[in-house]
């Protein structure tokens, strides 16, 4: 089951961990986009869910790379 990811949350984690949690979660996107593919994904809005996860953790990466913090 894929739950979407608060804001507040995702802006606790340090860059480091902000960097892995991308990676996997790209990396489960890929594995949902195969099984979309091969028609054995049951909910399809997963992709959407994971994609917008993804969005906003790239967003507060740019975010403190524009602010300079390395929180």
């Amino acid at each position: 089951m894929v739950i979407l990811l608060e804001i507040k949350e995702l802006r606790k984690l340090s860059t480091e961990d902000l960097v892995k949690k991308i990676k996997t979660t790209k990396e489960e996107l890929f594995a949902k986009r195969m099984q979309h593919a091969n028609g054995t994904l049951e909910k399809p809005v997963e992709l959407k869910v994971l994609r917008r996860d993804v969005a906003k953790m790239k967003t507060i990466l740019k975010e403190r790379e524009i602010d300079g913090g390395n929180k």
